[in-house]
């Protein structure tokens, strides 16, 4: 597995293919914005029929990091489920699924703003967790430094070969790391939006996903 690896704040990390965070020297997995059961609240107000495979496609990248960078601590950046009651509402077979992943592992559940955190499930449930000299959280705060959060979502809009290509991407700058979203069926805010060009500073790069993570400077609007 290739992985982008740079240095935020004096912690040496590494950026994953698939939007996952790792901390070696912690033994740390970070993901945000998992979104599990979207497709069965979809589905249940009416919205797009989503096929309901997002939970265990979602589970199987999980489960496929934890292996590789044998994390021992898991720290979810909320909105883990996409609305407070779907944790009660998953099968039995992903609730199970949850659980074994959980086992030996220190899993921490920050609360987001679609959930408070599946109080039904295993592991901690915190608002924010400081691991000097960073700082988790699900959405990002003014004026602070060594912050890690999720939430927006972001992606990145590229021009290559003639093509307009759209990645989910991670953003830093020297003070703030946003992670991209990792459940299957959750979408992306492009980089060049007002909330996010005038969160990140001017000279922020987005760190790209995919096969081959790289880091490119964040893609803004023309002015």
């Amino acid at each position: 597995m290739k992985t982008f690896e740079f240095s935020f704040c004096g912690a040496s990390l590494h950026a994953l293919p698939t939007g996952a965070l790792f901390w070696p020297e912690q033994s740390l997995l970070v993901v945000s914005d998992l979104h599990f059961g979207k497709s069965a609240r979809l589905s249940a107000v009416g919205g797009a029929q989503l096929p309901p495979y997002e939970t265990a496609d979602t589970l199987l990248k999980l489960e496929t990091d934890l292996a590789q960078t044998k994390a021992q601590t898991l720290i979810c950046l909320g909105d883990s489920f996409d609305a407070p009651d779907v944790a009660d509402a998953l099968p039995e077979y992903d609730r199970l699924w949850i659980t074994r992943l959980q086992a030996g592992r220190d899993w921490i559940w920050i609360e987001g703003n679609h959930d408070p955190g599946p109080v039904s499930l295993g592991g901690s449930h915190l608002a924010e967790r400081t691991i000097t000299p960073l700082t988790f959280r699900h959405i990002a705060c003014p004026d602070e430094t060594g912050e890690v959060s999720g939430h927006y979502h972001p992606k990145a809009r590229l021009a290559l070969r003639g093509r307009t290509l759209s990645r989910p991407c991670f953003l830093m700058d020297r003070d703030r790391l946003i992670l991209p979203a990792y459940g299957a069926y959750t979408g992306g805010l492009r980089s060049d939006t007002p909330v996010l060009c005038n969160l990140m500073r001017p000279d922020a790069l987005a760190i790209l996903t995919g096969a081959h993570p790289a880091a490119i400077p964040m893609p803004r609007r023309a002015t």
